[in-house]
């Protein structure tokens, strides 16, 4: 349904909002919170009864929504920090989110990163 780069930022509102918000409502609340509408980055909000999600992004001069409803059950909003207005995610939990997963209960295998390389200037 959905391929956004797995570089592309994603923010998930860490409080549930009143889904009939417009384009201008939702822009003014990433606004509020210092982050930059127009950066192409996705911002998603989800209704009190965790239902329905809305993502919001800046595409080539025009704001797009994203909007889903589930039929049966509900979203589940990520792991986030006490006092947290926000949480970031990837691109794999966003799918996840979309299709009804409660992404903190995902088990992921560990993910490699090379070990940083100090600097050897003793040639």
């Amino acid at each position: 349904m959905l391929n956004f780069p797995i570089s592309t930022k994603i923010y998930v509102c860490a409080e549930p909002v009143n889904i009939h918000k417009s384009f201008d409502a939702l822009a003014g609340w990433v606004e509020a919170n210092g982050l930059d509408v127009y950066s192409g980055d996705v911002f998603v909000f989800l209704s009190r009864r965790m239902t329905h999600i809305k993502a919001l992004t800046w595409s080539r001069g025009g704001f797009v929504i994203l909007h889903k409803r589930l039929e049966e059950g509900r979203f589940r909003f990520p792991a986030r920090a006490p006092g947290a207005r926000t949480v970031a995610i990837d691109a794999t939990d966003l799918t996840m989110m979309l299709d009804g997963i409660d992404i903190q209960k995902v088990q992921r295998s560990k993910v490699w990163k090379p070990a940083p390389k100090g600097l050897d200037i003793s040639m």
